[in-house]
């Protein structure tokens, strides 16, 4: 069963090159689709098949982006890995054996590095040393396939599914505008589907690191309005944390969970006092 991987990008160039490094190194896919959210600069001559889709809108939006590569690809398996990612040498191969024995949506460990982790030159085995698992989720021995323990925990930035089985789940909805929720919403209707969340042990992810914020003030506003979106739909609030975080900051109501009520904008200094200091992976 032959593979595609989708990636988004919108300026993280140097990002892009090391997920292309990565996916050479190992048994490549059919082809990488790269959409590119904005001006795509020109890149080092790819180590593998690429094909680069224009997607120019403002914003992050996630959703529709994701949705765009889809169209474009042309193989059963598709594996939607996100352009901060380093795959694994065994991540495409593992994913698609996966993906051929069980209907789901197949996430796979990611191992968040800290900040100048990647250098040119890197090496898997440095890569495997220093990245961070995820104190949440707990994945199983290698080679082995499990349920997640439940939809929330599913993330979008690796995973792979059948393309006939996206389809049949329509995809992210385009109407979670730029960022957030729209995975998890994606996860809930699957689950609703009788499509599965699963956990593959053993290829990983390697998560280059980026400035990170805690709460996300940068998407304020999208993460507003898709949470209110989100709870429309499945009568549960996602993203609860950071509304927390919203509401000490006095940018939204405090009881927020009655319906969420925008007192102001966050300012540029509480962006910047949000910023997550660089030894943080996550």
């Amino acid at each position: 069963m032959s593979a595609t991987v989708i990636t988004l990008n919108k300026g993280r160039d140097a990002h892009l090159v090391r997920l292309l490094e990565g996916l050479a190194r190992g048994a490549p896919p059919a082809s990488c689709i790269v959409v590119e959210i904005g001006d795509a600069a020109p890149l080092p001559a790819p180590p593998l098949p690429v094909e680069r889709i224009p997607f120019p809108r403002a914003g992050l939006p996630l959703a529709a982006a994701r949705n765009a590569g889809r169209r474009a690809a042309r193989t059963d398996t598709l594996i939607f890995l996100d352009v901060d990612c380093i795959p694994s040498a065994g991540l495409v191969a593992g994913l698609s054996r996966a993906v051929a024995e069980h209907d789901g949506l197949i996430c796979c460990e990611i191992g968040y590095l800290p900040a100048g982790a990647v250098a040119d030159g890197w090496s898997e085995a440095d890569l495997g040393r220093l990245g961070h698992p995820h104190p949440v989720r707990a994945f199983p021995p290698a080679g082995v396939v499990t349920p997640a323990p439940q939809p929330g925990l599913f993330w979008s930035l690796a995973f792979a599914v059948r393309a006939a089985t996206y389809d049949r789940l329509g995809g992210f909805d385009e109407t979670f505008s730029g960022y957030g929720a729209e995975d998890t919403d994606l996860a809930f209707r699957a689950a609703a589907a009788g499509v599965p969340i699963l956990f593959l042990g053993g290829p990983r992810a390697y998560h280059q690191h980026h400035p990170g914020y805690d709460p996300p003030l940068q998407h304020f506003r999208d993460i507003v309005s898709n949470a209110g979106r989100f709870h429309a739909r499945h009568g549960i609030w996602p993203m609860d944390g950071w509304l927390d975080g919203f509401a000490r900051l006095g940018l939204i109501a405090a009881d927020w969970r009655e319906g969420i009520v925008v007192r102001r904008d966050p300012t540029l200094d509480e962006m910047a006092a949000a910023r997550l200091p660089d030894d943080r992976p996550f």
